[in-house]
């Protein structure tokens, strides 16, 4: 809006002075007053700008000490915040790290998804080393305008010394958050202004000596590593690169239990379970659990947050809220049968892992299964992926098998399927062998798709075939009560289960 603003007054200037000179008023002393005004904004902007500088300014004074927190209110990431401890100790004991020759860091590289709480422990490195915390996004340090964002940077490399001084502490962190958007990889040819930005803050971080106090150390974020410039990542610079997960089984217990301190829960509820459903959630979700959680028991009138409330919660953040859409009571039933050909196989293949089926509108979904993973997984085998892609495509052979055709619910099993199947083909897991999949021309990869594809979707039929009598007793009692728990599907699978003659 205020860049709109100036277009339109230099606009307007330059047309007056037209006029003027058009009907012959001597218009030299306009424009030698206009020059001199112009020199001082140019000068003003070269250093970052007035206004800019007063609002780092509050930031870098005003987050100095009400926003600490320490490491101990931050939850599952046990080993990043010991790397991070370790760092800091460098910057604390700076003496005694003198006799053994170690250089202390100059940078501190925060890696990994969103919300794993990375702005967290930058903060909680403040408090742990006594120091002023200056914080800035890089999305602040980029203009249209040349030279404005390197100002910037001189600027909250100033404040973050001067506050230090002013308070009588030693050291200074600087975070950085988004620092991909400042210090991408540089290219050949004309010099850009996010160029300038990322040179100005290399200059800085090479002007930081451990000997002068206030010491400054810089903490960086970003959820794209790969992006960064080769400059910053090179010792010397970022010295540090950390990564922070999504928290395992441990710690999403450990963070539920922070956020639950200040909640009022009944004696019934058992967070561990609540852990192990919320499996691949970050620190940011799961705290978008217990805050959801809470406004549901508030909505019933409740004095005590209850275990259902909890699972409630956990189908919001992964789905989003339950829609008002009215289904045909046809349509109701497609969908009843769909999901319930993803449960089946789940529980032919995984035995257990089903914790809910519902046919309740939620998001984008009009009905869909959680599954219960029954431990943290990071690598996985041939079997476990063809068991994956069996389970997507559950839902469509079951339509294939009561219609005799699919629908366009399938659409989303089917792109899970076809990434389980790069997955595969990237791990050299299929009959492709161990090959550079990018030298694979693409008809013998669509061929080699097709090939398991047609396979586990036969074998997924044919499973789902021999369990009819799951279907016809599950069928019903879904779309009359729309939610079934994964103990309730499980007694009925077991109950009607058809054992080979």
């Amino acid at each position: 809006m205020l860049k709109g603003w100036r277009e339109v007054v230099i606009g307007f200037v330059i047309a007056l002075f037209i006029f003027l000179g058009i009907i012959g008023v001597n218009i030299l002393p306009f424009v030698g007053v206009a020059l001199v005004i112009g020199v001082i904004y140019l000068a003003m902007k070269s250093r970052g700008g007035s206004l800019t500088v007063g609002r780092q300014q509050r930031r870098v004074g005003g987050s100095s000490k009400p926003s600490y927190l320490t490491f101990e209110q931050i939850g599952g990431q046990e080993r990043a915040k010991q790397e991070l401890i370790e760092a800091l100790d460098f910057l604390i004991n700076h003496e005694e790290i003198k006799k053994f020759g170690i250089r202390p860091l100059k940078g501190i590289l925060l890696t990994g998804p969103p919300g794993t709480g990375k702005t967290l422990m930058a903060k909680a490195a403040a408090h742990y080393s006594n120091a002023v915390y200056a914080a800035a996004s890089g999305s602040e340090f980029v203009e249209m305008y040349v030279g404005v964002g390197a100002g910037r940077i001189r600027d909250l490399f100033k404040q973050a010394r001067d506050q230090a001084v002013k308070e009588k502490k030693e050291n200074a962190i600087i975070f950085i958050d988004e620092i991909d958007v400042i210090g991408g990889k540089r290219e050949g040819g004309q010099q850009k202004e996010y160029d300038q930005t990322l040179n100005q803050l290399l200059t800085e971080m090479d002007g930081i000596y451990s000997n002068s106090t206030p010491r400054v150390l810089v903490i960086a974020a970003t959820n794209r590593k790969e992006m960064l410039d080769s400059a910053l990542l090179r010792p010397g610079r970022f010295d540090r690169h950390i990564r922070v997960d999504l928290p395992d089984k441990k710690g999403r217990l450990h963070i539920l239990n922070i956020h639950a301190e200040n909640k009022p829960m009944d004696n019934s509820v058992q967070l561990d379970t609540i852990a192990v459903q919320s499996f691949g959630f970050s620190g940011a979700q799961l705290e978008s659990v217990m805050n959801e959680a809470a406004i549901y028991a508030m909505r019933e009138k409740l004095e005590q947050i209850e275990q259902r409330h909890l699972t409630m919660a956990i189908d919001k953040v992964m789905l989003g809220e339950k829609t008002d859409r009215e289904a045909t009571n046809e349509e109701r039933r497609r969908v009843a049968i769909h999901e319930l050909g993803h449960a089946i196989i789940a529980e032919i293949v995984r035995p257990g892992s089903v914790a809910q089926v519902t046919v309740s509108p939620r998001g984008q979904a009009l009905g869909y299964v959680r599954h219960n993973p029954l431990k943290d997984q990071y690598l996985h085998t041939k079997e476990f992926l063809e068991s994956q892609i069996m389970i997507a495509l559950g839902g469509a052979a079951a339509e294939e098998i009561f219609y005799g055709g699919r629908s366009t619910g399938s659409s989303n099993d089917f792109e899970q399927s076809l990434q389980i199947v790069e997955t595969m083909m990237n791990a050299g897991l299929t009959n492709l062998g161990i090959t550079n999949v990018q030298i694979v021309t693409q008809e013998e990869r669509m061929k080699e798709n097709e090939r398991i594809m047609n396979e586990l979707f036969k074998r997924t039929r044919n499973e789902l075939e021999s369990h009819k009598m799951v279907f016809e007793k599950a069928l019903e009692f879904l779309i009359s009560e729309e939610v079934v728990s994964g103990d309730q599907f499980r007694r009925i699978f077991c109950d009607n289960i058809q054992l080979p003659a």
